[in-house]
């Protein structure tokens, strides 16, 4: 077995799906786990929002709230294997703004030479990319 790993192979197409799952409900679980502290502490919403009405954004708060039920109902669809590419398209939306507004300015690190920074953020980027990418609608093509 261990001398076939290195051979491409288009018949194990279970496995892979079962891999994606694997990325798809990590990746659900992780991001699940903000606005579950969000929920658990409702006092720090308003502050979230005030960052957010700083940053220009109008509606802060509002927002604030936006954020956490997008963040509830994109990862409660990849739990739950439906409506996977917009609850991936939402994850996206928030961890692009997440990166841009909060981890951008702690380099690419989160630990190590640095803390805080991108990096982990990146890698649910590309998980989410991969996760979409997989489940993303194919169109095929009849032949004539």
């Amino acid at each position: 077995m261990i001398q076939q790993w290195y051979k491409l192979n288009q018949e194990n197409s279970a496995n892979q799906h079962r891999g994606m799952d694997i990325v798809r409900i990590g990746v659900a679980l992780i991001i699940l786990m903000h606005p579950l502290h969000g929920y658990t502490h409702l006092a720090n919403i308003p502050k979230f929002g005030e960052f957010l009405t700083e940053l220009g954004y109008p509606f802060g708060t509002t927002l604030a709230w936006l954020v956490l039920l997008v963040q509830t109902a994109s990862s409660l669809s990849l739990l739950t294997n439906r409506f996977v590419v917009p609850a991936c398209l939402g994850h996206i939306i928030v961890v692009c703004f997440g990166l841009l507004h909060v981890h951008s300015q702690y380099g690419w690190y989160v630990v190590g030479p640095g803390q805080g920074g991108m990096e982990w953020g990146f890698i649910l980027l590309t998980s989410l990319l991969g996760v979409m990418w997989a489940y993303w609608p194919q169109q095929y093509k009849k032949d004539k």
